[in-house]
Order: C-alpha cells, then structure tokens, then sequence
C-alpha cells in the first residue's frame, strides 16, 4: 500500500461513527478532521497519557505548597487529557461511557482555552519561561480543544452526565477561586501571584481575570454540550 492510500484511509470515515451535520459552531472541525483524530485514536491516547503524566510533573512545586486534601483538584490540565485518553480508549473498544465523555469534553474545553487565556492575559509575568516551554504549552492545550470536538461524533450528551460534568468542573470553580475549604484557592498557579513564606497571594485584578475566564469557560461548555444532544435529538442521530 502506498503512501497517498495510507493517508486517504487515515482521512476516511470507514469503520467510524457517521458524521452528526451539526452546525458548525458546534462542529468546528472539518469532517476530514474529525476522521483523521478518530482514525489515530489509539495514538491520541498515548499523547494524552503521555501528557498526563508531564502535567503531574509540572504540578509538582504546587502539591508541595497545597493541602493533601485538595490534591485531586489541583492538576487540572493533567486531568483533563487523562478524561480524553479514557474516552477515546473506551470508545475504541466498544464500551464507550457517557460519564467519561462529557467530563473529557468539558475538560479539554475548559482547560484547553483557559490556559492559553491566562498565557496571553498575563504574558508578560510569563517571561520567565523559555519561549518553546511557552509555545509548548500554548499550542498543545488549544490542541486539547480540537480533541473536545471528536467526541461530539460518538458522544450523546444526555442530562445526567452533563449534570456530572458540571458538578466536577463546578466545585474546580468553587474551591479555585471562590471556597477553598482548606488554605487558600487552588487554581492553577500564574506568575501574576507571587508566592510568600509557601502562601500563594491571590492579589487583584489576576485572581479575578483567571476566575472569570475558568467560570465562562465552564458556562460555555455545558451549554455546548447540551446543544449538541438538543441537536442531535433533532435530527434523529440519537434516541
């Protein structure tokens, strides 16, 4: 087989979920696209865990500065590629989970536009990173949102996960920005804070820019989610 039929069978839609002809704002992604992220599925999977596991890494000074407690809100880029990998895993083998789904929707949404927000908003304070470290980070979260837009092609959205979704990404909000409960909030760390004696110092204007580009994002995402099942009932793509 050739090179020109690998790549046409890479772009076709053999094999996949058939395409949904839902609007383009709740389809961005060209179908070609969409087939190309499908069809590699099991190589988007290693990227994310990949990913996954530099993310930890990267939190590494913040779980040293965080309760114990809040740990498991604290990573939430790294959370967010774990979600996709598990979608598109079990998508793949055949037990796609509707729970999975929309928190991996939500997830690459959210995180993948709020960190490339908080990289421009505070670009400046970010000097201190080497300029493929800053580019590394950029693009590869606006890639997170071309993710969010495959699962639309076997995802069905219904209430209860979005509900799900909403309540996780929800308490992320709450306890970022709003309600700590232990410490001090635990979004993720922008140089526009300075850090005191281990103490974050959520200082005025940046904790309110980072919280209302995270509590829009989480807005926007439900509201997306719910769209597409809306339109997908419409057009008799799901029960």
């Amino acid at each position: 087989m050739d090179a020109a039929t690998r790549l046409r069978r890479l772009l076709d839609d053999d094999g996949l979920p058939a395409g949904t002809d839902l609007p383009r704002w709740l389809a961005p992604l060209p179908e070609w696209l969409e087939n190309f992220g499908l069809n590699i599925a099991w190589l988007v999977v290693v990227i994310n865990l990949v990913g996954t596991a530099f993310g930890f890494w990267y939190y590494g000074y913040q779980f040293s500065i965080e309760p114990v407690v809040m740990w498991p809100l604290v990573p939430d880029s790294p959370v967010a590629t774990l979600f996709i990998a598990l979608s598109l895993a079990l998508w793949k083998l055949g037990r796609s989970n509707e729970y999975v789904n929309a928190l991996a929707f939500f997830g690459c949404l959210k995180l993948g536009l709020w960190t490339p927000y908080v990289l421009l908003a505070f670009k400046a304070d970010f000097s201190y990173l080497h300029w493929a470290m800053y580019n590394f980070l950029f693009w590869s979260h606006l890639a997170m949102v071309v993710e969010a837009f495959l699962i639309q092609r076997y995802a069905e959205f219904p209430s209860l996960a979005v509900l799900v979704a909403v309540g996780w990404y929800g308490l992320n909000d709450l306890v970022d920005y709003f309600v700590p409960i232990a410490g001090t909030p635990h979004h993720t760390l922008i140089p526009a804070e300075p850090i005191v004696d281990g103490v974050v110092q959520h200082v005025s204007p940046a904790h309110e820019y980072a919280a209302a580009g995270a509590v829009l994002l989480t807005v926007a995402a439900t509201f997306l989610a719910l769209a597409t099942r809306v339109a997908k009932l419409e057009r008799g793509v799901i029960d």
